[in-house]
């Protein structure tokens, strides 16, 4: 009996181990070669990403709408890169209208996480027998994960034809249009025309390389693009996985340099301690800081156990905690002081700020930042905020929950 006790303390031990390595700060890989990573930067101008025009969209209704007419006139090449892409009516539709565009000479590309769509393969295997080339990125290795397969890509963008990209928090699926049983579904999604439109390109194809290891012909798929717009985009491509800035150092600068106020909507608010202070030091010095969750998750309560451990800390500070009432907050949006808006696919979580690839549009003008301070407000017209004197009444059940989701909180 006790070989057995000390060999199950042994497992116990490497279980303990391996899940401290899998979750401890990630080390970083590249997407592309050196000759790739060559070839797509002789693709972009050196010129600035100025000269754009953004369209917002808060509906999955009218988004589907737009995306399906863009399609629709397409000539050269569609490319979709999404976390999540259902076998379903909206899934079915889209990839209805891929092999239509394939048949008349486009290419189309998918790329999705493997992890998450494993259970829609044979959706993928459908498409690829119309022609369009499907890819699942960062394939987990079983039965044992690895550290790597840890990292997902989390990015949400459409290409089309090198000329107009889409980015933002909704996935392709049914409920990002219709909602769920007990509410809306509120998303922010950006529709971008103009130079900036070629940094979304570059990001798809140095993904589209890690994951086939190839990169497609490049000149047909990075068009001229001439200014149509006013706005400048800085494309944020962040992760793990690949070279370049990170949106946790955004962010971070962000409520370094406000002066007035910065709002953030997050269906999570689980933030790595860099930025938890960054928010707690901007509320202190008098920054009026806002965070609009939703009532509850939409995959279980897990997570919104965790996020609920750093309510008290950060209403402490002078944060103000509101929740969404009509339905589930899945927006990811940043607006501060009438200067700088980001949105994306990036939430206020550990994961999504270092474990997963993730990707925003950081906008410093300020047409765009008011009209996002818009959408934030027409949100918080619908939400109520947290009283912290009452939050501190919570009964000892819901403390204990916090505490137990916040040990789990790195894998959620």
């Amino acid at each position: 009996m006790r070989i057995l006790h000390f060999v199950l303390l042994g497992v116990l031990f490497a279980l303990v181990g391996w899940f401290l390595w899998i979750i401890s700060k990630p080390g970083r890989y590249r997407l592309t070669g050196s000759m790739q990573e060559e070839q797509l930067d002789a693709m972009l101008s050196a010129d600035s990403v100025g000269g754009n025009h953004i369209t917002i969209f808060t509906d999955g209704v009218p988004l589907r709408d737009a995306v399906v007419a863009d399609m629709q006139n397409v000539s050269s090449s569609i490319h979709l890169q999404f976390f999540k892409l259902e076998d379903d009516v909206s899934g079915r539709h889209l990839a209805s209208l891929m092999a239509e565009k394939v048949a008349a000479g486009a290419e189309a590309r998918v790329l999705y996480d493997d992890f998450m769509c494993y259970r829609w393969r044979s959706f993928y295997r459908r498409m690829r027998a119309t022609g369009v080339q499907t890819a699942g990125f960062n394939p987990v290795h079983w039965p044992i994960p690895t550290k790597r397969d840890y990292y997902r890509n989390h990015r949400k963008c459409i290409v089309l034809d090198g000329k107009v990209a889409y980015l933002g928090g909704y996935n392709l699926a049914d409920r990002y249009v219709h909602g769920l049983e007990w509410g809306r579904w509120r998303d922010t999604m950006i529709r971008i025309e103009g130079p900036a439109v070629a940094q979304v390109q570059r990001m798809f194809l140095a993904d589209w390389c890690f994951a086939t290891g190839c990169l497609p012909s490049l000149p047909r798929l990075f068009p001229l693009l001439v200014p149509v717009g006013q706005m400048p985009i800085r494309v944020v491509a962040s992760g793990p996985i690949g070279d370049g800035p990170t949106l946790l150092d955004a962010y971070c600068r962000l409520l370094d340099d406000a002066q007035q106020y910065v709002w953030f909507e997050s269906p999570y608010f689980i933030p790595p301690s860099s930025l938890l202070d960054s928010i707690i030091k901007a509320a202190e010095r008098g920054v009026d800081v806002r965070v609009l969750q939703p009532p509850r998750g939409d995959n279980g309560e897990t997570t919104q156990w965790a996020s609920k451990r750093y309510y008290a800390e950060a209403m402490r500070s002078g944060v103000k905690i509101g929740v969404y009432a009509p339905g589930f907050l899945h927006s990811k949006i940043i607006v501060s002081d009438d200067r700088v808006g980001v949105v994306g696919s990036c939430n206020i979580d550990y994961r999504s700020l270092l474990l997963c690839e993730e990707v925003a549009a950081v906008v410093a003008d300020s047409e765009f930042a008011c009209q996002l301070r818009d959408v934030f407000l027409a949100d918080e017209s619908e939400s109520h905020y947290i009283d912290p004197a009452e939050w501190n009444q919570r009964p000892i059940g819901h403390r204990l929950a916090e505490v137990s989701a916040g040990i789990i909180a790195k894998l959620l």
